[in-house]
């Protein structure tokens, strides 16, 4: 018999990890016979969530520059470097701009294409549009692949699950206001992936509350405003349609995730990383007990941002410093991080308040500040966003994108760990990962409008039994509620084995694969193959790669030139299971069929 592959998910990662199959192929595998299965109910490329049929209004996190499904030699990989265009280079795209979502699944529909075409004549990729719902198949013989709608399941030698972004099933919280939601006739939308919701649920012209400031909410705060017709004026101010709802958001911070920086660093930059690298890492692997987060792995990190924030401020901005670098620097190695000779050290070279850099700070804006009025409020906010703005499109305040290329170069350590966390990513993501600076002052125009109400800091949620009606209210503004006949959450579904509304990831947890504590689905870090619950090696023909698993890489693509996490795993993974391809074929040759 022929040696088979079935891939579930044929979107970015999976294409990511056809595109390895095609370069290690000549090596590893040779002009062997080969089948490759590719299992996804969306199109090849973009998959799911980048798939061309979206609304063109919803746009790319990305610019076009930072884009890339291929490797560079910046890619520490077993496997050859094939270089390739970023989006913006094959699409003739100007580097800073932020294409559509559409746009770019054009980009990944070419890139599978790309890789299917490099494979081999020997090959044979078959497409099946359909979603798979249970791995079977023993540790050491073939795997069966069951899909809907097909009554017999694929049977095939190795199986890689690289499915993107989930539906979950509701957690007890989201269940309840389900529930409250049916019993009085009112609008509760889980969490979910904004361009899948059904936002006709909600009418125009009345109050909506929504839970979540981030890029889920940017989406849609589009889809319900140029969405329903309404249009920005030339000066910038909204013009409604008169068929949006009024969106009161709100959310633990309080404020929308930070602009996306608008300007390129020039100079010396810092040399990262420094506190926290290969070493480090190393060293908190070899710890003979789980890693707690907070104790340590944050000082590292803490150190490493603080590091590329005062480099930048004393060679960049050297008139707002007090002594030289060498000697500051050489102090701060020494210095815990949050420790008071740290503070001293930090005091006395940076005399600026608003040049030390205040993680905490950072990350809890509205700490302590309070309205006592949502009408308020609204002005603290606008000046909020306003100030984020003008600081993030400012090179003057360069220390920011130097911070910012810490935290991609920690993005890099910690996925070697594995298990992040949640606070992690949200955190990250808050800094590093926020709109593009036209969708903030969208944000301005449609408040200045009345369409977006902020609530503030720590939101709540309740469910009024004797009024029908959910009421929210925030630290922000105490005393004072809003209430409304609709709930949105907005925010994608966690993504842990325990609620996933995948009943492939539910099989695999049932048949023995291991969860993380916080339920991501826990792979070899070599290879990615699935690891066990009874200890064991990992499984041998199950492999696992993306956002639902300890492989999530950073992302199925990423910015050329910065090593590309998901990349190496892709390398790995694919060079593993080649080699176990190769040996069911000696196997099926030595041995053929009766």
């Amino acid at each position: 018999m022929t040696a088979s592959l079935a891939v579930v998910g044929a979107g970015p990662r999976g294409t990511g990890l056809l595109e390895r199959l095609a370069a290690n192929l000549p090596e590893l595998y040779g002009n062997r016979p080969l089948e490759i299965h590719l299992v996804d109910p969306y199109p090849p490329g973009g998959g799911r969530i980048w798939r061309e049929e979206q609304s063109p209004l919803l746009w790319m996190n990305s610019m076009a520059e930072d884009v890339t499904l291929f490797t560079d030699d910046t890619v520490e990989i077993d496997g050859p470097v094939l270089p390739g265009p970023t989006f913006a280079e094959w699409a003739g795209l100007d580097g800073p701009s932020f294409p559509s979502r559409r746009a770019q699944g054009g980009y990944l529909r070419w890139a599978y294409e790309r890789a299917r075409a490099a494979l081999p004549p020997t090959v044979t990729v078959h497409e099946h549009r359909a979603r798979a719902t249970r791995i079977s198949g023993p540790r050491d013989g073939r795997q069966r692949v069951w899909i809907e709608g097909r009554a017999e399941p694929l049977e095939v030698d190795a199986v890689a699950v690289t499915i993107g972004h989930l539906d979950a099933r509701l957690d007890a919280e989201q269940q309840g206001l389900a529930d409250f939601a049916d019993r009085h006739r009112l609008v509760h939308l889980p969490p979910d992936f904004t361009a899948d919701s059904d936002l006709s649920a909600l009418p125009a012209g009345e109050p909506v509350l929504v839970r979540g400031f981030g890029l889920a909410f940017v989406d849609l705060m589009v889809l319900l405003t140029e969405g329903r017709g309404g249009r920005y004026a030339p000066d910038g101010s909204y013009l409604p349609s008169g068929r949006e709802p009024v969106l009161h958001v709100g959310s633990r911070r309080g404020v929308p995730y930070h602009s996306k920086i608008g300007y390129v660093l020039d100079g010396e930059r810092p040399p990262l990383p420094r506190f926290f690298g290969p070493e480090q890492t190393a060293g908190l692997l070899r710890l003979e007990r789980p890693l707690d987060f907070r104790s340590d792995v944050w000082p590292l990190i803490e150190k490493e941002l603080g590091f590329a924030h005062y480099h930048r401020l004393f060679h960049a901005h050297p008139g707002r410093t007090a002594g030289g670098w060498s000697a500051f620097e050489e102090k701060y190695a020494l210095c815990e991080p949050g420790g008071p000779e740290l503070d001293a050290l930090v005091g006395a070279a940076v005399p600026d308040p608003a040049d030390r850099l205040d993680l905490t700070a950072l990350d809890h804006p509205l700490d302590g500040v309070r309205h006592d009025s949502h009408d308020s409020l609204q002005d603290g906010l606008r000046r909020y966003v306003e100030d984020d703005l003008t600081r993030r499109h400012d090179p003057a305040h360069s220390p920011d994108l130097a911070v910012f290329g810490a935290l991609l170069s920690v993005y890099g350590q910690l996925l070697r760990l594995g298990e992040l966390g949640p606070w992690w990513h949200g955190f990250f993501s808050y800094l590093a990962s926020g709109p593009p600076g036209p969708r903030l002052r969208q944000l301005l125009a449609l408040s200045r409008a009345g369409v977006v109400r902020f609530l503030g800091a720590g939101m709540t949620v309740e469910a009024d039994e004797e009024r029908g009606l959910f009421r929210a209210g925030s630290a922000t503004v105490p005393g004072r509620h809003v209430e409304a006949r609709a709930l949105v959450e907005a925010r994608l579904p966690d993504p842990t084995l325990e609620l996933t509304g995948s009943p492939l990831l539910r099989s695999l947890y049932e048949d023995g694969a291991e969860a993380t504590p916080t339920g991501l689905l826990a792979v070899d870090p070599a290879d990615g193959r699935i690891r066990q619950r009874d200890g064991g090696a990992p499984h041998p023909r199950r492999f696992a790669l993306g956002p639902h698993t300890t492989a999530r890489g950073g992302g199925a693509f990423t910015r050329p030139r910065t090593g590309g996490a998901s990349f190496r795993q892709n390398d790995a993974t694919a060079r593993t299971a080649l080699g176990l391809l190769r040996d069911a074929s000696c196997r099926s040759t030595e041995h053929p069929a009766s």
